[in-house]
């Protein structure tokens, strides 16, 4: 068996489902395996350890640098209980108004919007989800910046229902 041969194999291993491939021949003994196993276990232990040890205390750094933004939301919340209503985050992630920079926002303060009518969208881990309204009625205020990172329950929108 020459070396053509062997990378010819090689390469059918990776491209296949087969882990792993022995041949015997005349004297001659290779055996092939993929390495599925130790790349499994650096996907698997990648978002245990980055989530809790860098997405939140990034997020809580983010939040201590820029308090005068976060004193923001607290200072709508009584604005909010009387007769506003709130869209929150459902997830982490980075929040977006528009579908691309050079495109206008999906909504804007004073817009009329309909139950389920995309509002935002929310990146999370190179996944670009959008986010619905669940209420009719008129935008009030948009509480959360274009490309800020959001957090998850962190009200984006204030909105009087019609």
């Amino acid at each position: 068996m020459d070396f053509k041969q062997i990378q010819e194999l090689i390469k059918l291993v990776n491209k296949s489902n087969i882990g792993e491939l022995t041949i015997e021949e005349k004297g001659f003994h290779i055996t092939i395996k993929q390495k599925e196993e130790p790349v499994q276990q650096i996907i698997t232990a990648a978002p245990t350890a980055v989530q809790p040890a860098v997405v939140q205390p990034v997020a809580t750094q983010f939040q201590a640098q820029q308090s005068p933004i976060a004193d923001k939301p607290k200072a709508t919340e009584p604005a909010a209980a009387s007769n506003l209503v709130t869209i929150k985050s459902p997830m982490i992630g980075t929040f977006y108004r528009s579908a691309a920079p050079d495109k206008p926002a999906f909504i804007n303060v004073g817009d009329e919007i309909e139950s389920g009518q995309v509002v935002c969208i929310i990146e999370a881990m190179k996944l670009f989800n959008e986010i619905e309204s669940e209420i009719k009625g008129r935008v009030v205020k948009v509480l959360a910046e274009d490309a800020s990172p959001v957090e998850y329950d962190q009200p984006l929108f204030l909105v009087e229902p019609a």
